[in-house]
């Protein structure tokens, strides 16, 4: 009896994934019947996008997993229908897309290049930056993302802390957990760089009180989700020059309003929600072995923790 994998995401995205599951999927020696519309009482997989239209899950009797093809599960752990277990989407292609942007902007705050760019004054002013073992960089979240990014860095030689809720153990990083190691961690860092999933418990984890912490002329990266920042305590921060710069990727509401004060603000960079995405190449390649595990009887790669949200 073939194994009946549903497709449940934007209509474009399925001539892209459609021949990279078959071949997976082939290749690990399933038989299996992949499409985007099938009886929801005969399903045994959703490869599933929260943006594809599926919000209700209780037709799905005979449901083995939900699996993300997202890194973010805010908008889908909570869906109180979906019973059956929710894988979220970790791949090596969107973890080095990840680390590829976050070293990038931390090179460019270290180096100073926003500097030397617009100076083309005709004024020589030859003072090299520091080497990266002086330099103090925070990475909040110490999932797959947060983790290969905090290793990257400290390979350059960055002096990297590492904070997450729980406690954690990376070689060649100082690993803080709960409220007195975020504090320490803020305390002494020159350049925060923001991991975490989104949450109840990490909304606004930079706020008025925590970004006070931070040294003054501190630099602020964003990648993870818009609301771990207080957007209203960051502009403050950066109009008194508490904070030195900011450079958002993600925002609470996408794409950026054209009258957010981001966009003419002298110390903000904004990019657009592009410091990495799920590449469908290494995605398709998850999907199919959690697939596999699920008919092998193997655990599944990734679980949500439903209660932590991620």
């Amino acid at each position: 009896m073939p194994v009946n994998i549903l497709f449940s995401a934007r209509p474009e995205l399925w001539p892209v994934y459609q021949p990279l599951l078959t071949k997976g999927l082939s290749e690990a020696g399933l038989d299996f019947n992949l499409a985007t519309e099938l009886a929801p009482d005969q399903v045994d997989y959703a490869a599933y996008a929260p943006n594809g239209g599926l919000l209700d899950f209780t037709p799905y009797s005979r449901l083995k997993a939900v699996l993300s093809l997202w890194a973010g599960v805010e908008t889908i752990a909570g869906n109180t229908t979906l019973t059956a277990p929710l894988a979220r989407m970790v791949d090596h292609g969107l973890t080095q897309g990840m680390t590829e942007w976050v070293v990038g902007h931390v090179l460019r705050y270290h180096l100073g290049m926003d500097r030397h760019i617009t100076a083309q004054d005709g004024v020589w002013i030859p003072d090299a930056p520091p080497l990266a073992t002086e330099r103090r960089v925070c990475v909040l979240g110490l999932g797959a993302l947060g983790e290969a990014a905090a290793q990257a860095l400290a390979a350059l030689g960055f002096n990297v802390t590492g904070w997450s809720r729980s406690a954690k153990d990376i070689p060649g990083i100082t690993c803080l957990h709960g409220d007195d190691g975020l504090q320490h961690a803020l305390s002494r860092a020159e350049i925060v760089v923001l991991l975490l999933p989104d949450t109840p418990a990490t909304e606004n984890t930079l706020n008025a009180d925590t970004l006070a912490l931070l040294p003054k002329g501190a630099c602020i990266i964003n990648p993870g989700r818009g609301p771990l920042i207080d957007d209203e305590a960051l502009l403050a921060a950066l109009n008194t020059g508490h904070i030195g710069h900011a450079t958002l990727d993600v925002f609470r509401v996408e794409p950026l309003p054209a009258d957010h004060p981001y966009w003419a603000h002298p110390n903000v960079t904004v990019t657009p929600h592009i410091a990495s995405e799920t590449r469908p190449t290494t995605a398709a390649q998850v999907i199919c072995e959690n697939i596999r595990r699920g008919e092998a009887g193997e655990p599944f790669l990734h679980l949500v923790d439903r209660n932590l949200g991620y």
